[in-house]
């Protein structure tokens, strides 16, 4: 495993925002490389307790060594959209104390070129969070039709050449394999040019891949659903998104589950059909401060509930 540095988003807004209880229970679905967890960690008793999860074994093996000693901690390896039966198979009966969903991709993945995450660094076409499971973006590339290539660049990119895009792939691929986060890049770029400042022409269709190969809004749409039922009355859930479709999906989600008097989507039902969540302040983004030294976090869109009992 690689030496990546990892600066937590939103790090003591997200942990003030849990409004910890010393004793309570508490969940980190996206464990990461632990910052949030060791910052909750500290403010917790000897009668607190912190489960984690990560569907990165990378992460989860960072998660032991670091953090695996401490008897209030525990993690698995397991994705956030079924947290549900962990957190049911660690013996929690009563509900949670809070959730945390640091969404996205962590820095070590971005920086490590053998995930495929970026073409910062050229690295093997894989992009799946989970590497040892699912179809690699390589895979995908090579066997997705053209009106498919176009959907997901277009669905989870949003992105405006999707068509033109799909097709040169679909040339190129005749020819050649892509392998590579550079091939591809580069092929982007030559097919739309680099009309955008400070931008890279293949960054949207870079997400929108990893968003299609992690089945991203799916696993969100389950995790949230599941957190509302898992929360005790008092419990907060806390989301940070890096996208517009992943702060959409919190947002709606928050506040369907706040609205009173008819039945919601997406999230369980109360019986008399009572407020089921209370939206806690404004979404809230990085400082200045912390967009200083760590400018990954301009994009960040924090936004927090409580449950209601």
């Amino acid at each position: 495993m690689g030496d990546y540095r990892h600066r937590p988003v939103l790090l003591d807004e997200a942990v003030a925002a849990l409004d910890i209880r010393p004793d309570g229970t508490y969940l980190d679905g996206t464990f990461g490389r632990g910052g949030h967890s060791a910052e909750i960690l500290k403010r917790l008793s000897p009668k607190g307790c912190l489960l984690a999860l990560d569907r990165d074994p990378e992460a989860v093996a960072e998660g032991q060594r670091k953090l695996g000693g401490d008897p209030r901690f525990a993690i698995v390896h397991g994705e956030f959209a079924d947290m549900e039966r962990y957190v049911r198979e660690w013996g929690v009966e009563e509900g949670l104390d809070g959730i945390l969903l640091d969404l996205g991709v962590s820095s070590p993945q971005l920086d490590d070129p053998v995930r495929g995450f970026s073409f910062m660094g050229d690295g093997p076409l894989d992009m799946r969070m989970n590497p040892l499971q699912g179809v690699s973006a390589k895979e995908w590339l090579a066997e997705a039709p053209e009106r498919e290539l176009t959907r997901v660049f277009r669905e989870f990119g949003e992105e405006r050449h999707a068509r033109r895009i799909a097709r040169s792939i679909i040339w190129a691929r005749q020819k050649q394999r892509l392998e590579t986060t550079g091939q591809l890049a580069r092929l982007i770029e030559d097919t739309v040019g680099r009309r955008e400042k400070n931008k890279h022409p293949a960054t949207r269709c870079f997400q929108a891949i990893r968003i299609y190969i992690n089945d991203e809004l799916a696993q969100l749409a389950r995790g949230l659903e599941e957190a509302i039922k898992l929360l005790r009355p008092g419990g907060r859930l806390v989301v940070i998104s890096f996208h517009s479709l992943e702060d959409r999906l919190v947002k709606r989600t928050i506040r369907e589950a706040a609205r009173p008097g008819k039945v919601r989507r997406n999230v369980p039902q109360h019986p008399d059909h009572e407020p089921l969540l209370r939206p806690i302040g404004r979404a809230i983004k990085a400082s200045e401060t912390e967009l200083s030294v760590n400018p990954r976090a301009r994009s960040a869109v924090m936004r927090v509930a409580e449950k209601l009992g």
